[in-house]
């Protein structure tokens, strides 16, 4: 695959996969990769907080009263990932609002990136980077101390909107076959700068080629499955 780990300042293409593979993949170990408790409980509350407003901006400029009602299902099923997220926060006997901070310039400029210039890219930006970044954050938890790992595990693996917001979407494209290809190509676009934010929660060492050796297979299976939640809605990924 091509070196798209440590490209700085540009946005990136998601490289293409050669073949899909419809079978159960091995999944690949992030323990040895994963950031202090505190780091990774930061970043993960704030990007389900970002995510949570993102789909509360569109509840607000729904086309319908059933689009509304969809949507706000999502956003609160965000918002108790947010929650699940910030509790173990506050087990650990710290305080949510500091921990997330140093997190909230980053991810509010990968927000700026990827809102989207209408209301369908807006729900689009949701499905990709939500089922994106859950899968990865998920699979990053497993090297997180073990009470720790088995909460956060379970706040990943508790419901989430992605299925109402694909249905969402396939509405919307049957009705208006043209956003087909927009969306496409949004969607392209949006999980290059959701790899670069899934990439800087890793911990890394001095030796790019043995990082992007050890990384390559997680982010291939994390592009598998982008590739068949975009198969989903009848999308090219």
């Amino acid at each position: 695959m091509v070196n798209w780990f440590w490209r700085k300042g540009a946005r990136i293409e998601a490289p293409r996969l050669r073949q899909r593979n419809s079978g159960t993949a091995t999944k690949v170990d992030l323990a040895e990769l994963t950031p202090d408790t505190t780091s990774f409980l930061g970043r993960a509350a704030y990007l389900q907080l970002t995510l949570f407003e993102n789909l509360s901006r569109a509840v607000a400029t729904a086309p319908t009263t059933e689009a509304k009602a969809t949507i706000s299902q999502a956003a609160s099923l965000s918002l108790a990932k947010h929650h699940g997220l910030t509790a173990e926060i506050v087990r650990l006997g710290m305080t949510p609002a500091e921990v997330m901070e140093p997190n909230r310039v980053a991810i509010d400029r990968f927000q700026r990136m990827t809102q989207g210039s209408d209301w369908y890219e807006t729900v689009a930006s949701c499905y990709v980077t939500a089922g994106f970044l859950d899968d990865f954050f998920l699979r990053l938890s497993a090297g997180l101390p073990a009470e720790t790992a088995k909460h956060v595990a379970a706040v990943y693996e508790s419901p989430s909107g992605e299925k109402l917001l694909g249905a969402e979407l396939l509405s919307a494209i049957a009705a208006n076959p043209r956003l087909s290809s927009r969306l496409a190509m949004w969607g392209r676009r949006l999980v290059g700068d959701t790899m670069l934010v899934a990439r800087s929660a890793l911990v890394s060492s001095d030796n790019r080629d043995s990082d992007e050796a050890r990384i390559e297979p997680v982010f291939t299976e994390l592009i598998a499955s982008h590739t068949r939640r975009m198969d989903a809605l009848g999308l090219t990924a």
